[in-house]
């Protein structure tokens, strides 16, 4: 049995999005092939296969002049795209030239023409101009009949100028033909904008290390670098791979990766990750993840995976260009062939140039290339912000989002915890008790553990961490472990009353952590918590664009929850919850949700995925440290600002509101002059203004994706 393959490929000459959905169809119905997803705005496909030639010679066979390359790590193939596409625009133009001006000697030497004694020369002037123009037209409709698919945009342009030139409309025939031409070049200059603005984002893909040996620094790829290699990254450098500070303190611009403009300060000892730029001093840093787990390799996967999940209204449009297409050639024959056979007076000259409007004006070109580069273009935008979507289909379901649910720690507040009070009881000295505290916090991952063992170390206390054995997290609860022999229990007031500790007090203003050592209270640490400088701001932004219900989740206690609630102006928190329970109210909330509106979580941390996993939108925040949160969320905010979240919503209703704009406006204007076409309203140059003019329109409303005023927010 043929292993199942995913491979990534660059497209070449590709030049419709017709064509690309009738290459991605035929690819889906092909054996073996598991999932083959086109992004044409990027110009990739995404192929999973059991056999990826036998899948790769179908495209072949339904377009030769596509060419099918292996998408290389380096990157670089734009840059070649670029110079290629330029040097075809200039032989467009000359092309287009030449043929505007015989048609304007057609259009002003017309009755000189039809004077002649050879009415041949004026059929000679026409063809050479519509040959100029539309032969690659003419080309592609062959190729389509020849595989016995009859319709696409290629096919209906050479009907209805075929059909122009033998009921003698041979300037309208020229003319179609041209702004056909025309519109295609603005069409393509227009997607080539949007993948350049796009293109710079997969530019922060670094290309080299300079790695420490014995015998110098040495360049490599950063693919080549292990975990725990040292390299050197000189001002100006991008960091290759993500590592910790060795010597030297500089400066990093985070903005290709995080979308803020304020360079970072960095020491010895600090995080850097892959993709940044060091901008003033010499740093050396660590490895400490190798480069296909490092930040910028995790961007560059989201971003040009993004077009695998598309949105339902993607999809349709795809369907529905699909049969639009063959209903449109029916309705046409059927103006050209009945009225004539029907009506005493109707000529078939009249009826066949109505038919032959109403097939210029029904290219489906401003339909299947806007909506794709919209939604491309909103994935970008928030790419360039420092947001990573994974797919079309979460802007759209972001864009419908009116509840949003938060954990607490590390999403609304800093996760940054400093003691503020060490409490004694029943005869213990606040130094033991905290000796005690930071022992059973010794080998602990959570934020509370490192603000005890820090305090420790800040009052010069010593920790005999040999003396430490038998620790254990128990989830939502605490930790626990053996300290000089003596059993320690560390952990919040449901610990106490499930070990059946006495106590006297259970509520407090902020975060506690209660200190029980061989079964008997010894005191507490009262420990605190800010909230994010823009958590305030967020929810505001939040209301005004829309999301009228703002929830918190935590595990903390209901004192501590009840006073950031009170600060954010929440509607409802829900405190004192283990990871199970934050899935059960989150189910709840969903449960009580109108239908067709969704629901997101925010969170930032791995019990935070089971949450993620089952809201409509999950949105994981900052640093890219929770590898499950990541993998299982539909979004990923690469800072841990709460602002990147309403930044999120706002894109994401920019985007829908423009894709649904042009789909409005498209079929609007299309079906107006379909019908005033079919009644004799509308002359062959009015239908292809109005095709190419709705398409241009289209496509320049598509591009405002990549701009915004959540920018700015």
């Amino acid at each position: 049995m043929n292993q199942l393959k995913t491979e990534r490929y660059t497209l070449q000459n590709l030049d419709c999005g017709s064509c690309a959905a009738k290459i991605e169809r035929e690819l889906l119905k092909t054996a073996g092939v598991e999932e083959a997803v086109i992004d044409f705005a990027n110009l990739t496909l995404h192929l999973q296969a059991t056999d990826i030639p036998g899948a790769l010679d179908v495209i072949k066979r339904i377009e030769p002049a596509v060419i099918v390359t292996p998408k290389h790590a380096s990157g670089g193939e734009g840059e070649d795209h670029d110079h290629v596409a330029t040097d075809s625009y200039r032989k467009e133009l000359v092309l287009i030239g030449f043929a505007a001006a015989i048609l304007v000697a057609l259009l002003v030497f017309e009755d000189r023409f039809h004077a002649l004694a050879w009415p041949a020369v004026e059929y000679v002037a026409a063809l050479v101009a519509y040959l100029l123009v539309g032969w690659n037209v003419l080309l592609g409709a062959t190729r389509t009949i020849r595989r016995g698919q009859w319709f696409d945009e290629n096919v209906l342009m050479t009907i209805a100028t075929l059909g122009a030139l033998a009921i003698h409309a041979l300037a309208e025939a020229v003319g179609v033909m041209l702004f056909f031409k025309v519109g295609e070049l603005l069409q393509n200059l227009a997607v080539s904008k949007s993948r350049r603005s796009v293109r710079a984002i997969l530019a922060a893909r670094p290309d080299r290390a300079m790695v420490k040996t014995a015998s110098g620094f040495v360049e490599t790829v950063p693919a080549q670098v292990k975990v725990g290699d040292s390299f050197l990254v000189k001002p100006g450098e991008k960091v290759p791979l993500d590592g910790e500070v060795v010597a030297g303190s500089s400066q990093l611009d985070t903005s290709p990766l995080t979308g803020e403009p304020v360079p970072v300060q960095v020491r010895p000892g600090d995080s850097v990750m892959a993709g940044t730029i060091n901008t003033s001093a010499a740093l050396e840093v660590r490895a400490t993840r190798p480069f296909a787990s490092s930040s910028i390799a995790r961007v560059l996967e989201l971003v040009e995976n993004a077009a695998a999940r598309k949105a339902t209204t993607e999809k349709f449009i795809t369907t529905f260009a699909r049969y639009y297409t063959p209903a449109v050639v029916a309705m046409a024959a059927a103006i050209a062939l009945l009225p004539p056979l029907v009506i005493s007076d109707a000529l078939f000259s009249t009826w066949i140039y109505r038919a032959l409007v109403l097939l210029v004006i029904s290219c489906p070109c401003a339909l299947v290339i806007s909506i794709p580069l919209g939604y491309f273009g909103g994935i970008g935008r928030a790419s360039h912000n420092g947001i990573l979507i994974k797919g079309s289909m979460f802007i759209d379901a972001l864009a419908k989002v009116t509840t949003v649910v938060f954990d607490k720690t590390g999403t609304l507040t800093r996760g940054v915890f400093t003691v503020d009070q060490v409490v004694p009881d029943n005869g213990y000295a606040a130094d033991d008790l905290l000796r005690y505290a930071a022992a059973a916090e010794l080998h602990s991952t959570h934020p509370i553990g490192k603000s005890i063992l820090d305090d420790l170390r800040a009052r010069g206390l010593e920790l005999d961490e040999a003396q430490v054995s038998e620790h254990h997290a128990i989830p939502g609860r605490g930790v626990s472990a053996t300290y000089q022999g003596k059993k320690i229990l560390v952990g919040n007031d449901p610990l106490l009353h499930e070990n059946g500790i006495d106590h006297t007090l259970c509520v407090f203003d902020g975060t506690v952590a209660h200190v029980i050592v061989d079964d008997q209270y010894a005191g507490y640490v009262l420990i605190g918590d800010q909230l994010k400088p823009d958590a305030v701001k967020a929810m505001e932004v939040l209301r005004a664009n829309g999301v009228n219900r703002l929830i918190m989740l935590t595990g903390d206690n209901e004192c501590t929850a009840a006073g950031v609630a009170s600060i954010l102006k929440l509607d409802a928190f829900h405190a004192e919850l283990l990871p199970e329970g934050k899935v059960r109210i989150f189910e709840e909330i969903s449960a009580a949700h109108p239908r067709g509106e969704k629901v997101a979580f925010v969170g930032d941390g791995i019990n935070d995925a089971p949450v993620l996993a089952r809201a409509d939108v999950g949105v994981a925040m900052g640093r890219l440290g929770a590898d499950a949160a990541i993998e299982t969320a539909d979004v990923v905010l690469m800072t841990d600002s709460p602002l990147k979240m309403a930044k999120a919503v706002i894109i994401a209703r920019d985007t829908r509101r423009i894709v649904m704009q042009n789909i409005v406006l498209a079929l609007s204007v299309k079906g107006i002059f379909m019908l005033l076409g079919a009644v004799g309203m509308a002359t062959m140059w009015e239908a292809v203004f109005a095709d190419m003019g709705t398409a241009l329109l289209a496509l320049l409303n598509a591009t405002r994706a990549l701009r915004g005023s959540s920018d700015q927010v």
